[in-house]
């Protein structure tokens, strides 16, 4: 049988490439859209490049179930059938995915899938279907039961139909969406159920779209804001993701005529850093030449695939720039500069703040090695001393635009036996913030630490261990300690903290919990229940 998610990472190793119809074309769809694109995926490259999925959305069935309750397609938009297309699509090289709901309804008002589960389920399997994308809409709780318990409901039962399956099926679940709260208002809110949902959905499914839909074609205005909400709420939530599993920000638009060239390789280059789906949302046969060259471009893909899974996590941000980084699998570091500004402006990045550690028996001998940083838009590279005072990493970056860097180490011969084998270390580093507030632990005067609000500072960046047993500070001397029931930068001990995929941050002997208290204050209390001002988000690789 083919256990799903993360009993088995092996049924998505790497998050999901392909194409979906949604947001370019909501309901509007045929057959031919879908053999047009797929047509137009092999002649442009995007399948040689990786994209092998072609998905279908809402609004495919009839209103109405077949007499022995079975979804039907509509004829009239899918003449040869939804067998034949799929079909037609794996000669092409393609896997074949399709959707449904996880209510009475879909979204669109077509037939949803609760109370004929399993009849469903063998349908696709009769289609040769092997990809749902299951939505949320039209999901109502049984009299002594919250909303967010029905979900888990209907959902694990999915998996639980999965599961049992002979083949594996890729489970996309909608469920998260819908308990995100407003785009950019997620602070304002109660996020208890929100953190709940995003907990279990890595157990029922390979992906979980976390955030309200990517803006529509149709009704596009503003939608480098959409971007940006849904990736702030991504960030959020980078805990939850490893391999087998992977948070899904949505579409990529590549084709929205209110996105400059920069915003779209921007959208792309982040999605690609945070091992995001890239599932595009386009009308393929038009995308022009440029757009084709940054939806192809070999090294973001690489970071994409990477195999260990992990996802770009917060070095810095200050309402301008962010700065992200994250580990690759053969021991590269990922480094990732968003501009959210303006205007073009240019930025230098300190080594040391993405966790460069060269380890203390390389210290003794006085060896630094040579850093390789190359430019993954240009395929350039320059090499630098991390052992040089100030050495840094230099970007000139466009308005919306996204740098990103793949830095790998090199220490040239081996003339050093006795400090073999070579061991170069990138330590998590970055950010310790408030998953609701957005508010970053800070350092201030005299080994006092507050939450403030994210400024970009050397003062609010951390390193920590091995599942956070320690969280020392980059800045100034000492690690993050109680005191006299005070929380404060002091002594290093090697198991301080204890951090969970729950995002709580837990002191190791009093098992009490890191809090951000009213003004900024640093505590720590009686662990409650997923609380916002409890849960957190530490920099990428803790777990590792």
């Amino acid at each position: 049988m083919a256990t799903a998610s993360l009993e088995n990472p092996d049924i998505l190793p790497t998050p999901p490439m392909g194409f979906n119809n949604w947001a370019r074309f909501e309901c509007n769809l045929n057959q031919s859209l879908f053999t047009e694109t797929a047509d137009a995926m092999v002649s442009k490259g995007l399948l040689a490049a990786g994209y092998n999925r072609v998905n279908i959305d809402d609004c495919w069935p009839l209103y109405d179930r077949a007499p022995n309750g079975s979804l039907q397609w509509n004829e009239t938009l899918f003449a040869d059938g939804l067998i034949w297309l799929g079909r037609y699509l794996k000669k092409k090289g393609f896997h074949f995915g399709i959707y449904s709901d996880a209510g009475n309804e879909t979204c669109g008002g077509y037939p949803g899938s609760v109370g004929y589960e399993e009849l469903d389920a063998k349908t696709f399997a009769d289609w040769g279907i092997d990809y749902l994308k299951l939505d949320g809409c039209n999901v109502y709780n049984k009299t002594g039961q919250t909303l967010q318990e029905r979900y888990e409901e209907i959902y694990g039962h999915w998996h639980d139909i999965f599961s049992k399956s002979d083949r594996p099926l890729i489970f996309s679940e909608s469920a998260p969406a819908y308990f995100a709260g407003p785009p950019l208002d997620v602070g304002s809110a109660n996020l208890t159920d929100w953190f709940t949902v995003m907990n279990w959905v890595p157990q029922k499914g390979e992906l979980s779209r976390h955030s309200q839909d990517i803006i529509v074609h149709r009704l596009s205005k503003t939608p480098w804001t959409s971007v940006m909400a849904n990736y702030d709420q991504e960030v959020r939530v980078a805990r939850e993701q490893r391999k087998g599993y992977y948070n899904d920000p949505d579409f990529l638009i590549a084709d929205d005529p209110h996105l400059t060239l920069d915003e779209k390789k921007s959208h792309f280059a982040l999605w690609a850093s945070f091992s995001a789906p890239l599932i595009i949302s386009a009308y393929i046969p038009d995308l022009p030449s440029e757009t084709i060259r940054y939806l192809t471009n070999k090294d973001l893909i690489a970071v994409n695939q990477d195999s260990l899974g992990l996802q770009a996590t917060l070095v810095s941000h200050d309402g301008t720039w962010d700065v992200l980084t994250r580990s690759l699998s053969n021991g590269d570091r990922l480094l990732t500069i968003l501009n959210n500004g303006s205007d073009t402006a240019s930025i230098e990045v300190p080594i040391n703040r993405l966790g460069w550690s060269m380890g203390a028996q390389y210290a003794k001998f006085g060896i630094s090695g040579k850093l390789e940083v190359k430019d993954l838009w240009t395929g350039k590279s320059s090499t630098i001393s991390p052992a040089e005072h100030g050495a840094s990493i230099q970007a000139n970056v466009p308005s919306h635009g996204t740098a990103v860097y793949r830095i790998s180490v090199h220490d040239g011969p081996r003339m050093w036996p006795r400090v073999t084998p070579r061991k170069w270390n990138w330590i998590p580093t970055g950010l310790l913030f408030n998953a609701a507030s957005f508010h970053c632990l800070t350092v201030i005067m005299n080994g006092t630490v507050i939450f403030a609000k994210c400024d970009g500072s050397v003062e609010q960046i951390w390193q920590v261990g091995q599942k956070g047993a320690w969280i020392k500070s980059l800045d100034k001397p000492g690690c993050l300690t109680v005191e006299n029931g005070h929380v404060v930068l002091g002594e290093c001990n090697e198991k301080e903290w204890i951090y969970s995929r729950y995002g709580l941050i837990q002191e190791e002997s009093s098992r009490k919990c890191l809090t951000e208290g009213k003004d900024g204050d640093v505590m720590v209390e009686e662990c409650g229940y997923l609380r916002n001002d409890q849960v957190w988000e530490m920099p990428s690789g803790w777990q590792l």
